[in-house]
């Protein structure tokens, strides 16, 4: 047994445990599904035991595979620990921070603020995993969360910038062919679909078009915007398109409403390291100086960022 290779290859096996397979674990792990095979494969050569049965459903741990677990994360657990401290150390403004953000913003705010950032700083690289999953930064899946959300719950550090709004948007040109012959409660309009489901939201029967049909189903968020531009029905967006889109309109009759809030997070342990600190407090404020962008002419509510304690 090679206790250098088993290791190394504990962080697949636990991957693999907590996604189920091994083509998600190799998209969290930023790897390759041969890899990940390979690197389970030689840990079980490693123990003499097998870790995991195929099913239906995926990768299901077995007994032993069970047993390594705990014991793995907290292996896991201690690395992370011991490298959150260290870097927590660190003055120097340089080196790379790993950045988690959504697509909603990864695609239209935020390339600009990014790109000032590097300039300002060119000495800091960074990694930017674009998701909508929120990545748990006690696990050192990302130094820096830029999340879309309501609240936040975890024993994080962050800052809520600013609350964002939303609408029901169309292309002009799909108003002006569809609208006026549209029948009562939206009959003969289309909501393009997104998620996992063909049901519709329950707020789609509190707007004013609930009797509007679904089409097609868009599960991907740039997509789906491009869809609603090119013309094929409406949707429910962040009220900021209207400012980066001329050619996206409310729906008439409509207002927009309060969303969530941006919010900036990061470990506790990780507030004193320089390249984070430098980031966060610069994309704060790259972020409020976009307010007008982000709440369309400042029509949601105005919601000041909270102080990092």
């Amino acid at each position: 047994m090679k206790p250098a290779t088993d290791w190394a290859d504990l962080p697949y096996f636990l991957e693999v445990a907590r996604t189920g397979s091994f083509r998600a674990a190799a998209e969290a792990l930023r790897s390759t599904h041969a890899t990940v095979a390979r690197r389970v494969s030689a840990l079980e050569q490693a123990y003499g035991v097998r870790l995991f049965d195929r099913s239906g459903e995926g990768m299901v741990l077995t007994q032993a595979g069970e047993d390594l677990v705990p014991l793995a994360e907290e292996a896991e657990e201690s690395v992370i620990s011991a490298r959150r401290k260290l870097e927590g150390r660190d003055t120097r403004a340089a080196g790379t921070v790993h950045v988690s953000i959504p697509p909603a913003l990864a695609y239209t705010i935020l390339p600009g603020p990014l790109g000032a950032f590097s300039d300002a700083h060119p000495e800091i690289h960074l990694d930017v995993v674009v998701t909508n999953r929120f990545q748990d930064l006690t696990r050192r899946e990302a130094d820096v969360s830029i999340r879309m959300a309501f609240d936040v719950n975890e024993d994080v550090v962050g800052r809520r910038v600013v609350q964002c709004c939303k609408g029901i948007y169309a292309s002009r040109r799909y108003i002006d062919e569809n609208f006026a012959k549209a029948g009562p409660g939206g009959e003969g309009l289309f909501w393009i679909g997104w998620g996992e489901t063909s049901d519709p939201p329950d707020w789609v029967g509190k707007s004013p078009f609930p009797t509007a049909r679904m089409r097609h189903q868009i599960r991907e968020g740039t997509m789906h915007l491009e869809m609603i531009r090119a013309h094929q029905g409406m949707s429910m967006l962040p009220g900021f398109v209207e400012v980066l889109y001329p050619d996206l309109v409310r729906m008439p009759g409509t207002e927009l409403v309060p969303d969530r809030s941006i919010w900036i997070l990061l470990h506790s342990d990780l507030r004193r390291t320089a390249r984070v600190r430098l980031f966060v407090d610069f994309m704060v404020t790259q972020l409020q100086a976009l307010k007008p962008i982000l709440t369309a002419s400042g029509l949601a509510e105005r919601v000041e960022a909270d102080d990092l304690s």
